[in-house]
């Protein structure tokens, strides 16, 4: 599975985002292996539609993320720990036609639950996208009501549910941040 590198790639330019325990940067075929590894995961895959055992189905997701990116100008990162470089998921932005807004997203590997990297993500991603969208008034999460942990990072960053919306043909709690709520928030290291 060749192809450009992060560092070859046309178009958008993906910046690489720090944080205290995080690099989210822009993933490249490398990161097939240990993404597959994540989303093969049953227990991980339960409310995104199962699990993907396929590095091919993988490299799409992959390329659908790169996508979203030169398409929409956010997209999602790989996440990786900065103290041990391992890859432990993907978190960002997403949009599409038809969705809600712009949505901060985060899918963290179950090894790594628990560790709050999927708040620290999260709230690095909506940090960048109003710092560099103007225009945007919120971001919005979408999440499958059964979901308890997205559930609960959604409410430690600030959202509240605003609506029910259908997504892909099923039933998602829509949750939002305003861009004036954000900006009051605790500090990022308290969230």
């Amino acid at each position: 599975m060749g192809g450009p590198g992060r560092d070859t790639m046309p178009g958008v330019e993906i910046p690489t985002l720090t944080t205290r325990r995080l690099i989210l940067r822009p993933g490249d075929s490398g990161d097939v292996e240990a993404l597959t590894r994540i989303w093969s995961d049953p227990e991980f895959a339960r409310h995104l539609g199962g699990p993907v055992t396929l590095p091919d189905a993988v490299w799409h997701q992959l390329a659908g993320c790169l996508g979203c990116w030169q398409l929409t100008g956010v997209g999602p990162w790989c996440v990786v720990e900065r103290d041990t470089g391992t890859l432990v998921g993907r978190a960002g932005l997403w949009d599409e036609p038809g969705w809600p807004g712009v949505e901060a997203i985060w899918f963290i590997g179950r090894p790594w639950w628990g560790r709050g990297y999927a708040t620290e993500a999260a709230a690095a991603s909506i940090t960048w996208a109003f710092a560099r969208r103007p225009e945007l008034d919120r971001v919005v999460a979408a999440i499958v009501p059964a979901n308890d942990g997205s559930l609960r990072v959604a409410r430690r960053l600030g959202m509240t549910r605003t609506a029910t919306a259908y997504l892909h043909e099923e039933p998602h709690a829509l949750y939002a941040v305003s861009r004036d709520a954000w900006a009051r928030r605790a500090a990022p290291g308290e969230l």
